[in-house]
């Protein structure tokens, strides 16, 4: 059973103030040697790295609750483990048969996403349990209408729900920034709807979703556009702190709130600056994806990767491994791809990349290795690699010491 919340012994504290992991010629090769009887593709989580990342999270948080994005981790011990730590409050999930699942086990889910999916709302409608449990997230009056199309509110529970709403930055010379999710973006348009859920009977606003994607998931230290990103999130921060307070105020006004949501792993000091919101949201930071390497602000711990076997050698320099096309979602460019990252020195081809079922990968380290030798990745992203494998083997030290099952180890694939 993973256990976060032990203490850490003398060798492990030592990894507290000198990380293992930021010494690569120590960190890929232990995690070579525990998992060397273990056949590829082999995907691991260091539990000191996994800690380590956690208490992290809360640092940078400020104080401020965080709630944990399940779509970011797909390993339901990692997420019980992480609530179990002081500082940690309820999980955002990312699809209504998922949250039903959770529920089963966890009292305060709230739904990240909208939903369609009509078997899954009759699910909720007859479970009371899952009703007082799980929050929907609406954003259109659509969104209600759907619900009541398959159970009006007298022949079913009353509907937690919550109402997302626009943090992107909407510049006048840029045009829009950030992701396209809500069509709510003013407090005058947050409160109409406000007013539109609180009038329909059958439904409880309890909450409220700001997610900015433009802060939060774009790093701000990487390429020749770092000046420009590093401005245009200074100004995104400040128009969303003034929007954001005049939205929780209008609609606060109106009723009591039980959760005002916001951020993410890459945007959590401002997020816990925020005197308007009471909880934050991360998930992607436990793991570490590459693509945090781009964030002046903080650096996670590669605490999950996962390694391939070299399987032919096509030329001198080139060594080919069997898999490696585990490609994160996002446009398609070369972030997306899986890093190769021990032995250094590897990259993929321009014009293969990682492949479906092989993938050459190019460099001096390349000319070193043979048949059978192990390369280590890392995924963009967090959540995504759980969805290829059936459990990641926890590492402790020197040594695995559980296997951890994905949602996908368990049987379920939710999207």
């Amino acid at each position: 059973m993973l256990d976060l919340t032990e203490e850490l012994s003398p060798v492990q504290g030592a990894a507290a103030v000198a990380p293992e992991w930021q010494d690569p010629v120590r960190y890929w090769p232990r995690l070579s040697a525990a998992t060397q009887h273990l056949p590829a593709p082999v995907a691991v989580i260091d539990r000191e790295a996994l800690r380590y990342n956690a208490m992290d999270l809360l640092v940078r948080s400020g104080g401020l609750p965080i709630r944990l994005a399940s779509k970011s981790v797909r390993v339901r011990a990692i997420l019980d483990a992480v609530l179990e730590l002081p500082g940690f409050r309820g999980i955002l999930a990312f699809t209504l048969p998922e949250a039903l699942w959770l529920a089963e086990t966890h009292d305060d889910i709230v739904l990240a996403y909208p939903t369609v999916d009509r078997a899954s709302l009759e699910a909720l409608f007859a479970d009371e349990q899952a009703a007082q449990r799980i929050t929907l997230m609406v954003d259109d009056v659509a969104h209600l209408d759907l619900i009541d199309s398959v159970k009006s509110p007298g022949a079913r529970p009353e509907i937690r729900v919550a109402i997302d709403v626009d943090a992107s930055w909407k510049s006048s010379l840029l045009g829009h920034i950030g992701v396209r999710r809500s069509a709510l973006f003013t407090a005058g348009e947050v409160a109409g709807f406000a007013r539109k859920v609180l009038a329909r009977p059958g439904f409880r606003l309890v909450g409220l979703q700001m997610y900015d994607a433009q802060i939060a998931g774009q790093g701000d230290d990487a390429g020749s556009d770092a000046p420009l990103i590093r401005m245009v999130q200074a100004r995104s921060r400040a128009e969303l702190r003034e929007r954001r307070a005049a939205i929780v105020e209008a609609v606060t006004a109106l009723a009591p709130m039980e959760f005002l949501n916001g951020g993410g792993t890459g945007s959590l000091e401002f997020t816990g600056s925020d005197e308007s919101l009471t909880e934050a949201s991360a998930g992607s930071g436990l793991l570490g994806g590459h693509l945090f390497d781009g964030y002046r602000s903080f650096q996670p711990a590669p605490a999950a990767a996962f390694a391939f076997d070299v399987v032919r050698r096509p030329a001198a320099d080139i060594a080919t491994v069997l898999g490696g096309g585990w490609i994160a979602s996002g446009p398609p460019v070369a972030s997306r791809q899986p890093q190769p990252v021990w032995p250094e020195g590897l990259r993929t081809l321009p014009r293969e990349a990682a492949g479906e079922v092989q993938t050459p990968l190019q460099g001096p380290a390349a000319t070193s290795l043979g048949v059978g030798d192990r390369v280590w990745f890392r995924h963009a992203k967090s959540g995504e690699p759980a969805e290829r494998i059936a459990q990641y083997h926890l590492v402790s030290g020197d040594e695995v010491v559980d296997e951890l099952p994905t949602y996908r180890g368990e049987g379920k694939a939710f999207l």
